[in-house]
């Protein structure tokens, strides 16, 4: 075992004294040393009771013979960090999380860990992390958050989003603001909707590395403490039978997992997770791949924001597992691949039944024949850009419009709420990429401003930003190359024509090749807005979206 090198012979008398010094007996010194990763904060309403999932986990570690040893890492809320300074540090947090793992695993020759993430980066994060550190791993989140019904409708935090732009619009009253405030967000665990907190949940099952229902279970449910203390038995039978998350996360699981997040619509910030998460698994996946995967995928399910389903009703439907068997049905998913569970894809699914329809559209009745994300190129993105296809309007499928051009988010939210966006817009917000941010930050607000004005269904977004999982409309962010990076959108000028056509997968702007040369000519990229501390850093070693924003 790798914790032999912490505690055997009599050369590591010292090592084994600071262990009793903990009140750690000779016998479970003597045991497998079972790292129990814990994102638990008092900040996070996906991680503030995870304490109760990581108590179940060392219930199922002890149960099978083993030392459950927690330590924790960070997590960020981005729905907190949403719409000021905080966000830059949100993408940028994924990182410093894999590192802060592998340093807390090697330093200490854990033999196994079971991670327990929740929010939106921590979950890449920690897959990052076990692929890097390559010892036993399962995955079990905290699971989703409930939605709730209010006034004939079941809303989420999006809906409070949405409530503020609705206001400044002055379709809705103070009070009526407060008290969806109130409701929108009524237990713990990840927001309800399909954002890219459970979208990388869903994910972490489809690819094997979680437990069958752990995208789903909601987090007040006692079959998730169930789920957790199972994931502690069961790292316990990786470890005998040395089953590393390499040998999980295939070339062939990540095409399982695309093909799960095309049929789910899953969040945008999926295609900045999985290449991430491939680069540390040594397997190449990039745009062009995933733009394979959706052209043969079809969309079944339309959950929140694309339509008026939660994570809950796809639990009720069968959860991720029912998606699975869906599209193998029609040939789309490698079955023979091993899972966390000791068991294949195949067998998974063997019992499972679709419980629902209306949820989980069969595959012979798909919402779409293609996938819920598209990646688009052109003169406006030569190296790509992604939206989630399966959340537009179908009036919005094609666009054409004038140019609106802001270097910051900010400044596009205050011409959104001052009225200065019209119809038939194409609000373009550069200098909020991986480096130019820098972090890259995540953008609900000005996308939920325009739809409480009823304008998200008349005006497209673009950026070298990126959206919330919670984003919907014609959305289009992961411009790339960036603008700090001297990419085509830091030449677009006011007024200047865009067209879009995501069914054909192009994003233009309508200028000649020389009057863009003619541009470059003169122009200098702004500096990324901070300078100083870790961002800066990270805006120094920081690749491109369309490569998942990985550090060299």
């Amino acid at each position: 075992m790798r914790s032999d090198q912490v505690k055997e012979g009599i050369e590591r008398a010292p090592h084994r004294s600071l262990f009793k010094a903990m009140g750690y007996t000779n016998e479970e010194i003597n045991r497998p040393l079972i790292g129990i990763v814990n994102s638990q904060n008092d900040i996070v309403p996906g991680h503030i009771h995870l304490d109760t999932i990581a108590d179940a986990v060392k219930t199922g570690v002890l149960i099978s013979g083993g030392t459950p040893l927690e330590f924790s890492t960070i997590a960020v809320c981005d729905g907190i960090a949403m719409g000021h300074g905080g966000m830059h540090y949100s993408l940028s947090s994924r990182e410093l999380i894999a590192d802060t793992v592998e340093t807390m695993a090697m330093a200490h020759g854990l033999d196994a860990l079971v991670f327990i993430p929740n929010c939106d980066k921590v979950v890449p994060a920690m897959l990052m992390a076990a692929a890097r550190i390559n010892v036993p791993a399962v995955f079990v989140s905290g699971g989703p958050m409930l939605s709730v019904e209010k006034d004939g409708k079941y809303i989420d935090l999006n809906s409070v989003f949405e409530a503020v732009g609705a206001y400044k619009a002055g379709t809705m009253t103070e009070e009526e603001v407060y008290a969806c405030e109130d409701s929108a967000c009524p237990t713990c665990g990840s927001c309800s909707g399909m954002f890219t907190a459970n979208s990388m949940n869903c994910l972490t099952e489809a690819i094997g590395m979680g437990l069958p229902g752990n995208g789903t279970i909601p987090a007040v449910y006692a079959e998730r403490i169930r789920l957790a203390k199972q994931a502690g038995i069961q790292v316990m039978d990786m470890l005998s039978k040395n089953i590393r998350p390499r040998d999980i996360m295939s070339p062939k699981a990540f095409e399982n997992a695309l093909t799960v997040d095309m049929a789910l619509g899953c969040s945008t910030n999926t295609m900045l997770h999985l290449p991430a998460i491939a680069h540390e698994a040594g397997v190449e996946l990039n745009l062009e791949m995933a733009n394979v995967v959706s052209a043969k995928t079809p969309n079944l399910c339309k959950l929140a924001p694309a339509g008026p389903h939660h994570i809950q009703d796809l639990y009720n439907a069968g959860g991720i597992q029912a998606v699975i068997k869906e599209l193998d049905s029609i040939g789309l998913i490698h079955t023979d691949l091993p899972t966390v569970n000791g068991r294949t894809v195949k067998e998974n699914i063997m019992r499972v039944v679709n419980r629902d329809p209306k949820v989980i559209r069969p595959a012979s009745d798909p919402y779409s024949p293609t996938g819920g994300i598209a990646v688009l190129k052109g003169n406006l993105a030569p190296d790509g850009c992604v939206v989630k296809k399966s959340a537009v309007s179908p009036e919005m499928l094609v666009h054409s419009g004038p140019a609106r051009v802001f270097d910051s988010e900010d400044d596009a939210i205050a011409a959104i709420y001052a009225e200065n966006i019209v119809a038939g817009d194409v609000v373009v917000i550069r200098y909020e990429g991986p480096k130019g941010g820098p972090g890259m930050r995540e953008m609900l607000a000005p996308t939920s401003a325009l739809a409480g004005m009823q304008l998200d269904k008349k005006v497209a977004l673009m950026t070298d930003g990126r959206f919330s999982g919670a984003t919907k409309g014609a959305a289009i962010g992961h411009i790339s190359p960036e603008a700090a990076e001297g990419g085509n959108i830091g030449l677009v000028k006011e007024g200047d024509l865009i067209k879009i056509d995501i069914p054909a997968g192009t994003i233009e702007l309508d200028v000649t090749d020389q009057e863009l040369e003619e541009r470059r000519k003169t122009f200098v990229p702004k500096a990324p807005k901070i300078t100083t501390g870790y961002v800066a850093r990270y805006a120094r070693l920081v690749t491109s979206a369309s490569t998942g924003a990985i550090l060299k």
